[in-house]
């Protein structure tokens, strides 16, 4: 699960991240948003976005996007 801030919710972190970026020589980086991945092994993907929902996001601030791996 990959957890970051909703659009137009300050993130202090990127903000913090995108000005040092050009003392580093990287120019041309605008809009950094620095989340939280979470990595789960579960054998039943079925319950979680309620699992996101209740637990992991704080779906008033933050989006969450859930990416299944098949081996």
């Amino acid at each position: 699960m990959l957890i970051r801030p909703k659009q137009g919710i300050l993130d202090p972190q990127g903000q913090t991240v995108e000005r040092a970026l050009p003392a580093l020589g990287f120019e041309g980086v605008t809009d950094v948003r620095i989340g939280r991945l979470v990595e789960l092994e579960v054998t039943d993907a079925s319950k979680l976005d309620e699992l996101c929902e209740q637990l992991l996001a704080n779906t008033l601030i933050e989006d969450f996007e859930i990416q299944i791996q098949e081996d």
